[in-house]
């Protein structure tokens, strides 16, 4: 009972205790029946709400928000309807994907009641229909689905779930507003062969990266080299800085042929191991020069 029709069932009650006990007990008896008519006829639905009226045993009408009344023993409320959206949690475990792939499926559906009087009167339980029908279609959605679809293209099959539930609830008078995959649990086995299988692409992307660096590199040598091929001068500095670089390092020992340094003119390196400083020849570096066809020379 509401608090409208509940302030005034007490008001006719009190009035007629008090009629009947001070004035006439006849009136304080008719006051009473009004009360009484008045908490079974006046009714109240809330702004979300609609009552399905029928009238012996026919439809008589859907009330909306705000008070009416009806008339006791002829009309009948059989059902209450809310209409906000509501949701809907449900599942599909171990079913077999397209590439027949044992899945485990959660997901959730937005969904409201946009005819009351379908709702009320075209199905017994609307609620628990919901709820199988977004099972059964959730798993014929799944038995069409290879599984890399299923993991990939989420947003593809939201919408083929909410365009299927949505045609099998229209005629109950239920409209599906979204329909939302939540997770897809894979066998344990299965997740560590893909594993291995997204390794081994990225392995081989990795591989094909570094293919095509090396073939860079190589072009770059080739411009290099026909640089120092019209440039001798160019490959010697280029000899210097290499032992430069190299004698920086404490405790090097470099062997070279003497044919090779003769070809990076020997008083250049020198001139170049001087200028490195004290800091750059130290006791432990030692520049051997190897003469082919006898023992090593150290410099």
């Amino acid at each position: 009972m509401n608090p409208v029709t509940s302030f005034l069932v007490f008001v006719f009650v009190a009035a007629a205790i008090a009629v009947g006990y001070f004035v006439n007990p006849y009136l304080g008896a008719i006051l009473f029946v009004v009360a009484v008519l008045i908490g079974m006829s006046l009714k109240m639905a809330n702004v979300w709400q609609k009552f399905v009226i029928l009238r012996l045993g026919k439809l008589h009408g859907v009330k909306g928000a705000g008070l009416f009344a009806i008339i006791p023993v002829l009309d009948t409320v059989v059902a209450v309807i809310d209409e906000r959206i509501r949701t809907t949690a449900f599942n599909a475990e171990q079913a077999l994907t397209k590439d027949t792939v044992p899945v485990n499926v959660d997901a959730i559906i937005f969904w409201h009641v946009e005819n009351a009087e379908k709702a009320a009167l075209a199905i017994t339980n609307y609620r628990e229909a919901i709820d199988r029908v977004a099972q059964t279609s959730l798993r014929e959605m799944i038995g069409s689905s290879m599984l890399a679809a299923l993991l990939s293209d989420r947003k593809e099959a939201d919408e083929q779930l909410k365009l299927e539930i949505g045609q099998k609830t229209a005629p109950w008078g239920i409209a599906v507003s979204s329909v939302e995959i939540r997770d897809v649990a894979i066998p344990v086995a299965l997740q560590d062969a893909m594993s291995r299988q997204a390794q081994a692409e990225r392995e081989k992307q990795a591989r094909v990266i570094l293919g095509s660096a090396e073939a860079a590199i190589a072009g770059k040598f080739v411009e290099a080299a026909d640089v120092y091929a019209g440039h001798p001068e160019a490959l010697q500095l280029r000899a210097m800085n290499i032992i430069y670089e190299t004698t920086k390092e404490r405790g090097a020992t470099i062997l070279m042929p003497s044919a090779m340094v003769d070809s990076m003119n020997p008083y250049g390196n020198t001139l170049a191991l001087t200028l490195a400083g004290n800091e750059t020849l130290k006791p432990e570096t030692v520049l051997k020069v190897v003469h082919p066809p006898g023992p090593a020379v150290a410099a």
